[in-house]
């Protein structure tokens, strides 16, 4: 627009000192760089581009510290726990966290913030606030066998996330949610790491088919953040042999270069993309037939109780836990619907 236009040539007169008696500071900051003027980043403009990553654990403890400081907490509340539990998250998502840990706790007419308190505002942060709808019991099996083919597959898939949590309470846009992460933080992922995410994604309509002989719209979500996982794979980070290791996505998946990339790769491009997913799930259904009564075992825990924490979850499916993230290594927040 003409007022972005000038706002625009007004920084970069100013930037390059007109007036050498007149010394200006130009302080910017953005979270889409990709879409900045060129001109702003030329040689000679900003003399400094300082990249903030999301905080590590460390950070995230120091983080809550300023945002706990006019909060009454609990003897017993322990911000150590709560920065391992939330790796991913930014300064305004703990923000809020603590915001809504202050409101259940007002709620409940508790005087401090207890853990719980604290415990239900990230379960409300991360998965969503409760729908109150009537589901009927076939939706309601459904969802149940939906999410414990979500979750089953992660417990036996040795490079996914340990299964934090399982419910089948409508929260958001779900009918359900299956809560997968690890306590510490990671920035590298390889492709065997990759493959567990798109079967644990594939979980949930695996289920639906084996016991129901057909899956349901339900499965938008999951396929939707499988596809775009299998793209970057294929697309932008050298997992493919028939590809090989070029990049023909962008950020978003496009083909990249002036004129892109020929429809020959683009179509190859999919067709990899097919094959990662019709590979996974032929892995996955194989796994669930085999582990049917686990699968059968774990829905029906949560046609009971609705919701599982971790120890509710695997003891239902007649498993062990994992040991914890600092001993496996594998980080990795994933939530699936």
């Amino acid at each position: 627009s003409e007022e972005r236009e000038q706002t625009l040539n007004q920084i970069l007169t100013e930037m390059d000192g007109f007036d050498p008696s007149t010394s200006v500071i130009v302080i910017g900051a953005t979270n889409r760089p990709d879409v900045l003027d060129k001109a702003l980043l030329r040689p000679g403009r900003f003399d400094r581009r300082v990249v903030v990553q999301q905080p590590d654990r460390a950070g995230r403890r120091l983080i809550l510290d300023v945002h706990v400081a006019g909060v009454p907490l609990a003897d017993d509340v322990d911000l150590d726990d709560v920065a391992m539990r939330t790796p991913g998250m930014a300064g305004a998502d703990l923000a809020n966290l603590v915001n809504e840990a202050a409101l259940v706790a007002a709620r409940r007419g508790h005087e401090a913030v207890t853990p719980d308190d604290l415990s239900d505002a990230l379960e409300k942060v991360i998965l969503g606030a409760e729908r109150n709808i009537v589901l009927t019991e076939l939706d309601r099996r459904r969802t149940a066998y939906h999410e414990a083919g979500h979750a089953l597959v992660g417990m036996l898939t040795p490079e996914a996330d340990p299964v934090r949590k399982i419910s089948i309470i409508p929260r958001g846009v779900s009918l359900g949610v299956t809560l997968a992460r690890s306590d510490v933080d990671r920035w590298n992922y390889t492709r065997d790491e990759l493959n567990a995410i798109v079967k644990v994604l594939l979980g949930g309509q695996a289920a639906e088919a084996l016991v129901f002989g057909e899956a349901t719209t339900g499965v938008e979500s999951d396929l939707e953040q499988l596809t775009r996982i299998a793209r970057r794979m294929v697309g932008r980070w050298g997992m493919s042999d028939r590809i090989g290791l070029v990049s023909v996505l962008d950020g978003d998946g496009a083909a990249v270069g002036s004129a892109g990339s020929s429809s020959e790769t683009q179509a190859l491009v999919d067709d990899e993309v097919r094959l990662i997913a019709e590979f996974a799930n032929r892995e996955v259904q194989a796994l669930l037939e085999r582990e049917r009564d686990r699968l059968d075992a774990l829905a029906e825990a949560l046609l009971v109780s609705e919701t599982l924490d971790e120890a509710e979850a695997y003891a239902a499916a007649g498993l062990d836990r994992p040991p914890d993230a600092e001993a496996r290594r594998d980080p990795r927040p994933l939530e699936v619907t």
